[in-house]
C-alpha cells in the first residue's frame, strides 16, 4: 500500500470506493457529502490522486479508479475495519464510536503494527459493523444486500453502517438485531410488505423501509451458527489479551455517512 498519502487523500479514496461499488463513476457532489467537506476540497484531493496514478478524473463527469487505486482504497478499508475491532475488541468501544474514532490514529499506523493487531485480534473476519475484512491485496470487497431481498428460508448475518439512524439503532437493538447477529427469515408479506426473522429463538417484524437499511451476508443456517460461535472466542480472547468487549449500540451522528466503515 502507498504510505504517504495525506489523511485527506485516503478518506476520498475511502468515499470513491463507497460510490462506484456498482461500477458507476463517483460525482465529487457525492463524495464531497460523505466526507463532509465542499465539492471543491474533494476536486482539488481527486487532482492530486490523479497525478499519482491512482483515480481518472474526468471533469463534469466522475471519478473512476486506476487497478493501483483500487487496490489502495480496499487496503485503506482493511485497515480501518481492523482498527475498528481494535478498539471495540480490546478497548470496550461500541461499533459506532468505533467507526468515529478510528480515522484519529489508523493513518499513522505502520503496516507492520496493522498486521500485529490482526493477529493479535484472532484474525477477525468482520468489523465492530458486520462488514467483511478484505484480505490482503484484495481488489474488491463482496457486497452486501439488504435484508429485505431475502426470501423466506434464508439465514444470513446482520451488518449495519454507521450511518443507521439512532432511533432505528435503538429500535432494533431491542429486538435484539445488532451487528454480528444470526437472523432467518420466516415470512415475506407480498407489495412491499414486512419481513418476519427469527433472532435468538424469537420471531420479529420488520417493515420494509426498515429491513431496507439493514444489510446482511447470507450463510447456510448450520455454518452461521458455527461462524457467530468463532466469532465469540476471538472477544474472548481479546479480554484475555485486556480488552473488555461490548454490545454496546451507541447512536451515530446523523452526519456520519456508511462510507466511513466500507
Amino acid at each position: 500500500m502507498i504510505t504517504d498519502l495525506s489523511k485527506s487523500e485516503r478518506e476520498t479514496l475511502k468515499a470513491v470506493y463507497r460510490h462506484t461499488k456498482d461500477g458507476a463513476e463517483a460525482h465529487t457532489g457525492d463524495v464531497a457529502e460523505t466526507l463532509g467537506v465542499t465539492p471543491g476540497t474533494v476536486t482539488a484531493t481527486v487532482k492530486r490522486l490523479a497525478d499519482r496514478g491512482l483515480v481518472d478524473h474526468r471533469p463534469y463527469h466522475g471519478v473512476t479508479f486506476t487497478p493501483q487505486g483500487r487496490r489502495t482504497a480496499v487496503a485503506l478499508i482493511r485497515r480501518h475495519r481492523i482498527v475498528e475491532r481494535f478498539l471495540a475488541d480490546m478497548l470496550g468501544y461500541s461499533w459506532n464510536e468505533a467507526d468515529r474514532l478510528a480515522p484519529t490514529f489508523e493513518h499513522d499506523l505502520p503496516d507492520e503494527v496493522e498486521e500485529r493487531i490482526f493477529r493479535a485480534l484472532n484474525r477477525p473476519t468482520t468489523c465492530p459493523h458486520g462488514f467483511p475484512i478484505p484480505a490482503p491485496e484484495e481488489d474488491d470487497i463482496p457486497a452486501m444486500p439488504p435484508l429485505y431481498e431475502l426470501e423466506a428460508g434464508d439465514h444470513a448475518e446482520v451488518a449495519l453502517p454507521s450511518s443507521t439512524d439512532p432511533e432505528v439503532v435503538r429500535f432494533l437493538e431491542e429486538l435484539g438485531v445488532r451487528p454480528g447477529v444470526m437472523v432467518e427469515v420466516r415470512e415475506k408479506h407480498p407489495f412491499d410488505g414486512p419481513l418476519v426473522v427469527r433472532v435468538d429463538g424469537q420471531d420479529r417484524t420488520l417493515g420494509e423501509r426498515i429491513a431496507r437499511h439493514i444489510y446482511v451476508r447470507k450463510t447456510d443456517g448450520a455454518l452461521g451458527e458455527k461462524a457467530s460461535s468463532a466469532k465469540a472466542g476471538g472477544r474472548k480472547a481479546a479480554r484475555k489479551n485486556g480488552g473488555a468487549a461490548t454490545n454496546e449500540t451507541g447512536g451515530a451522528s446523523a452526519a456520519q455517512k456508511e462510507g466511513t466503515n466500507v
